[in-house]
């Protein structure tokens, strides 16, 4: 339970102050907190904290990799998540490794208090109870806030982590509500006081789907999915998850069910226009799908448990915003929901969002000093994209009161770097997702070493332990070692031929090294290492590794060409990157630009030539001009 801080309990000055408690408010406040900084959290409702309001579930593609890296970099929720996960999966599995991607069922009562109590332990954090009705500003810099209470606090450093508050409205068919999730209210103020500050708005939508008593499911009429029997966790500090893991089950609509479906559009607040923002693309409704893809006959739906002891079941692909009434005679027509009870109906939320345009790198915003966005407000969707920001916002906001070098990740070191600067460049008009197809650079961003990649920034900062970066050191000792083992040992072609069969290009009839023989598609570490000529020793030397160990030798090995490449086009990025374009510099003054280029250019600002050149409506021609002009 929460000790929440009362008047006469806390402070009324705070280094940083963070408003809102979900995943981006989580992340910021830890990592302010520890980064030396008296901190406050700021939430209308404490009990709420980490609470998973749409699918009780971390990772999936790409999201996986955004997790790891939070984790690399000294965040909480790849923790949270082993700590709490009831079925883990790594999905992607039969594709290549740069979209393998973890990710795991919660049960979402848990992380929720796993998220609270982490938070209320952590010492330097207070957790305030209350709502901001005021944003105060001196000359060009954050100065505080005013609580809805009367209560003022100063800070230096103020992280908006709203989520889908912001004047947000719920609708259910016809019906609407005040509130930014069911049973909690919306937040009103901020957006006005924001617009008065010269900062530009807008209107998204995301939604949720019906949840289901697990009790009236016809789970033999589905398919059980199984969670993998050695699961992998999500923190490079988890030695091993061994929370007991349950099945979740598979089942599809049919022409009956998209049939009922259609009956409610002239109900549906997204067909009568009611609702004006625009909804997530990659994760869009019920309705809208059988819209979009009339041709299709099924689609698929999820049934997940939300916890061991809930009763409630999520039904994964089926958000909707459609009459209740709607909603429960296409549930009855899905194979295994013929008789299932809806514990509460599906409900999409439109809420305030401020076009990402607005902040820099940092995502300190633009046009005031010490003030940070981070999360939905910024138009993402998704509880790992909010995390990464959170998370970056914190140490930034942090490091900016400590004095300390600001951190920001290049999209050719990380995923949080290429959601952050697609979102700058590209801004959003509806929610934003995470993608593997986003990363120019996926082969060398792979789940696998965000480790490798990221957590001697975070040890340098001061989020990640002694001992993790130790662990980082053993594992890329244990790395190098078996690869120059590979390298070493020769096979003879005998063996290569008697033990592989068939081999792409007819026998060899030459030894080859192990390395050179793994490189084939064929070919697997564990294939290698079964060779007979290989003594018991040397075997030991792969077989008592971590798994991740062998994992990543396999990776390295098979790919390495691509890899090669593909740092070579890493180096090529980065000298574009190191072209620096001058503050204050006057785009509009540049005759030869395009019209919407400088519009752009303008607007968003640039650091470099290398992001002028990924902002949309900037082309080629205008990157040749702008150099021009710097150099002169």
């Amino acid at each position: 339970m929460f000790h929440v801080k009362h008047l006469s309990s806390r402070r009324d000055r705070y280094d940083v102050i963070v408003v809102g408690g979900g995943h981006a408010g989580i992340e910021a406040s830890l990592a302010a907190a520890r980064l030396s900084c008296s901190t406050a959290l700021v939430t209308m409702d404490p009990l709420a904290i980490g609470r998973m309001s749409c699918n009780p579930a971390i990772g999936g593609t790409a999201k996986g990799h955004l997790v790891r890296e939070l984790d690399a970099l000294g965040g909480e929720m790849g923790k949270i998540a082993d700590h709490t996960g009831i079925h883990f999966r790594m999905l992607n599995k039969s594709k290549g490794p740069a979209v393998w991607s973890p990710r795991c069922q919660n049960d979402r009562e848990w992380y929720s208090r796993e998220a609270s109590s982490r938070v209320q332990s952590q010492p330097g954090l207070d957790v305030i109870a209350g709502s901001i009705l005021d944003i105060h500003v001196e000359g060009s810099m954050v100065a505080g806030v005013a609580l809805i209470d009367g209560a003022r606090l100063t800070c230096r450093a103020l992280i908006l982590c709203n989520g889908t508050f912001l004047n947000a409205l719920m609708y259910t068919g016809q019906v609407s509500h005040v509130g930014g999730r069911y049973g909690e209210a919306a937040s009103t103020g901020i957006t006005e006081r924001l617009l008065s500050l010269g900062f530009q708005t807008g209107r998204l939508k995301t939604g949720t789907p019906p949840r289901l008593d697990y009790d009236s499911i016809d789970f033999s009429q589905t398919e059980r999915q199984e969670a993998d029997e050695e699961p992998q966790p999500f923190s490079y500090q988890t030695e091993r998850i061994t929370n007991r893991q349950i099945p979740m089950y598979l089942t599809y609509t049919n022409p009956r069910t998209h049939e009922v479906l259609r009956t409610g559009f002239d109900r549906s607040p997204m067909f009568t226009g009611r609702i004006k923002g625009i909804g997530p693309r990659y994760c869009p409704s019920i309705e809208d799908k059988i819209n979009r893809f009339a041709d299709r006959e099924r689609h698929q739906i999820f049934l997940e448990r939300e916890g061991y002891k809930s009763h409630t079941v999520y039904v994964n692909g089926f958000s909707t915003s459609l009459p209740e009434d709607v909603q429960r005679l296409a549930i009855a027509t899905v194979p295994g929901l013929q008789h299932a009870k809806i514990v509460r109906p599906g409900y999409a939320v439109e809420y305030d969002f401020f076009p990402p345009h607005q902040v820099h790198h940092t995502l300190e915003t633009k046009r005031v000093q010490g003030l940070y966005f981070a999360g939905q407000i910024n138009g993402t969707s998704g509880y790992e994209e909010a995390a990464g920001q959170g998370l970056m916002a914190g140490i930034n906001a942090a490091l900016k009161v400590r004095g300390r070098d600001q951190l920001v990740l290049s999209r050719a070191e990380a995923y949080i770097g290429v959601m952050i600067d697609d979102l700058i460049n590209k801004s959003t008009d509806e929610p934003y997702r995470i993608f593997t197809s986003r990363a120019e650079h996926r082969l060398a961003l792979r789940q696998d070493n965000a480790d490798s990649r990221l957590m001697r920034k975070g040890h340098a900062i001061g989020l990640v332990p002694d001992s993790a970066l130790k662990a980082l050191e053993g594992k890329e000792y244990g790395v190098e070692r078996a690869r120059a083992f590979l390298s070493a040992t020769r096979i003879s072609p005998g063996e290569i031929n008697s033990g592989f069969g068939s081999l792409a290009g007819g026998p060899v009839s030459e030894a080859q090294s192990a390395e050179r023989l793994l490189k084939r598609p064929e070919v697997t570490l564990r294939g290698v290492l079964e060779i007979p000529s290989l003594s018991v020793d040397e075997r030991a030397i792969f077989l008592t590794q971590n798994p991740q160990i062998l994992e990543r030798v396999e990776i390295e090995v098979k790919y390495e060409g691509y890899l090669k490449r593909q740092q070579e086009q890493i180096q090529a990025f980065e000298r574009s990157e190191h072209i620096s374009i001058p503050d204050g510099f006057d785009f509009d003054g540049v005759r030869s630009l395009s019209k919407e280029g400088k519009e752009k250019l303008e607007r968003i600002r640039p650091r470099s030539i290398g992001q002028a050149s990924r902002i949309s409506g900037v082309t080629a021609s205008d990157i040749s001009v702008l150099m021009v002009s710097i150099k002169r």
